[in-house]
């Protein structure tokens, strides 16, 4: 029996199902007994818990016999579970870094931080250091995580690590579970403001359209409007201000898959504005002249990644039960480059 990750909860539940990789896999044996799924698990996965679990079952990263199902199934004789996550099994040993964090409000049960663009959220091939998982792991020491230390320390979620804003950090194993939960309920409020290139036709809408990784490139989501494959994908956005060339957008998410914003917009011929990887960080709307050119490069360099921000975050507290609702404003290069935009089309319009 493998015991490399006791982490049951991937570090961003509404993501998983993109590419999942097999990290325990049990077969009931002749002579088992009629017990709980939740407790045949716990029998058998070391270091892990009841609450952990549970979430895991819930939010369908445990299947029996190949499909999704219950706490309360009563195991039987032959019935093979399998715990599935997003991440490939590996023993994640997290090395704690003194690495500031912006904590916008904190309690007992958690905290929420404001992540800087350009910070990766946690440990991957490539980034194993420097990720906000590093810099929680050397500011709270006890924060919910596999064993001596390994796995991903209180991550309910994540944001990319060139969009940034607010993010919520379980404190402990209830508030984990709980949070996981709402993730998995599509009950979480999720706020984006974007950049994106032209104007959407309509100005506000919804984008209904399944999201799959691309057979082309591992790294990116394609759009399968038919729902032949992929994950049901919803966002709803609201065009803030248009200004002809770009436009300021607000993005709600129903459903939270990865790179949802930046693909959907991107289907909708709207690609985020810098966005290199889904096609917005070239010229997608505008004139020929060179001078317009120079000005879009200028706005390139003034906001080197993909112009997204996680504004607002809203949650039921683990422990008040209280709805509580957490804004951050746009950064500050975010600002200047709308402001950029508005002079220009104020100037040329």
């Amino acid at each position: 029996m493998s015991t490399e990750n006791t982490e049951l909860i991937s570090d961003d539940q509404e993501e998983k199902g993109d590419e999942l990789f097999e990290h325990f896999r049990f077969v009931a044996d002749k002579g088992q007994s009629a017990i709980r799924l939740d407790k045949f698990l716990m029998d058998r996965i070391q270091n892990s818990t009841r609450s952990r679990i549970q979430a895991a079952i819930e939010a369908g990263s445990v299947q029996l016999n190949d499909a999704n199902t219950k706490n309360s199934y009563k195991i039987k004789p032959g019935d093979i579970v399998t715990v599935l996550l997003s991440q490939p099994p590996r023993e994640d040993v997290v090395t704690p870094e003194n690495i500031p964090l912006d904590i916008i409000y904190e309690d007992d049960e958690l905290l929420v931080v404001n992540k800087a663009a350009g910070m990766v959220v946690h440990p991957a091939y490539g980034n194993y250091t420097g990720t906000l998982v590093n810099a929680l792991a050397y500011h709270f020491q006890n924060l919910p995580t596999g064993r001596n230390g390994t796995g991903r320390p209180g991550l309910v979620h994540r944001i990319d690590k060139d969009t940034s804003g607010l993010l919520v950090i379980a404190k402990t194993e209830f508030a984990m579970a709980f949070l996981a939960k709402q993730f998995y309920d599509h009950s979480i409020e999720r706020t984006y403001i974007a950049l994106v290139w032209g104007q959407p036709e309509p100005l506000n809408g919804t984008i209904n359209c399944n999201l799959d990784r691309s057979d082309r490139d591992r790294r990116i989501v394609d759009p399968f409007p038919d729902g032949a494959r992929g994950k049901e994908a919803v966002t709803h956005y609201k065009t803030l201000k248009p200004m002809y060339y770009v436009s300021k957008v607000q993005c709600n998410l129903e459903t939270g898959r990865t790179h949802q914003i930046r693909a959907h917009m991107k289907y909708l011929g709207h690609p985020l504005f810098n966005d290199s990887t889904y096609g917005g960080s070239r010229i997608v709307k505008g004139t020929t002249f060179a001078r317009y050119a120079q000005f879009v490069e200028n706005c390139f360099k003034l906001l080197p990644r993909q112009a997204l921000h996680a504004k607002t975050l809203g949650f039921i507290h683990p422990g008040t039960k209280e709805f509580m609702q957490f804004d951050i404003p746009l950064p500050a290069e975010f600002d200047l480059l709308i402001d950029k935009w508005e002079k220009y089309i104020d100037a040329n319009g």
